[in-house]
């Protein structure tokens, strides 16, 4: 790892430059955990690893004009490793870009019984160029536009036994490579939709 915010509060990382090579392994640009109130403005991250990760007890965190790529996206956990880890509330990223990313947007959590959660996740006016898939959960997302480099440019998959719900998606529109039309996978998984979505609509 690059930068690791932990047990902090009311942290500012503005105009700064992480670079890695893509094919490193554990090279996370930026880590954020037990901490309240942290924004990240105004920055390029590349790695061969998640370019954010953030883990259990997030709180407030603001993420805005990044460029990201290439690596892994922005990833929330893995959550619920162990029973009494915390989770992660208010998340928000706006007007950002991604370039060659593997997942781009990402929830990850162990199948185990926890205390954690995730909840009010927002991602607005993001730009995908060639990112293969959108891994979510429990999150809301607006204005997401772009390509993808694989054809299922939207995966929302859930546990049969705790599905996802509350799942917004507003005007989405992602292509295959060459305006090749894509595909999207739900499995386990309630939510709602407004204006445009490309690919089509999965959710029940």
């Amino acid at each position: 790892m690059h930068l690791v915010i932990n047990s902090c509060k009311n942290v500012m990382v503005k105009n700064v430059k992480i670079i890695a090579p893509d094919f490193s392994p554990n090279t996370d640009g930026i880590h954020v955990q037990t901490s309240i109130g942290v924004t990240i403005s105004g920055t390029s991250i590349q790695t061969g690893d998640d370019c954010v990760s953030i883990g259990p007890a997030t709180r407030n965190l603001w993420m805005d004009k990044i460029q990201w790529g290439p690596g892994h996206g922005v990833s929330i956990g893995s959550l619920a490793r162990d029973y009494n880890k915390d989770g992660v509330q208010n998340v928000t990223l706006i007007n950002s870009v991604f370039t060659g990313y593997d997942n781009g947007l990402r929830i990850k959590s162990w199948t185990r019984t926890s205390i954690g959660f995730v909840t009010n996740i927002n991602y607005q006016n993001i730009m995908m160029k060639n990112t293969s898939g959108i891994k979510i959960n429990q999150v809301t997302y607006q204005n997401i536009f772009g390509t993808s480099t694989t054809q299922v440019a939207m995966n929302f998959e859930c546990s049969s036994s705790n599905p996802c719900s509350g799942i917004k998606l507003q005007d989405i529109k992602l292509t295959y490579l060459n305006n090749k039309k894509a595909q999207s996978i739900c499995k386990n998984i309630r939510g709602n939709t407004g204006g445009v979505i490309l690919p089509d609509n999965c959710l029940l």
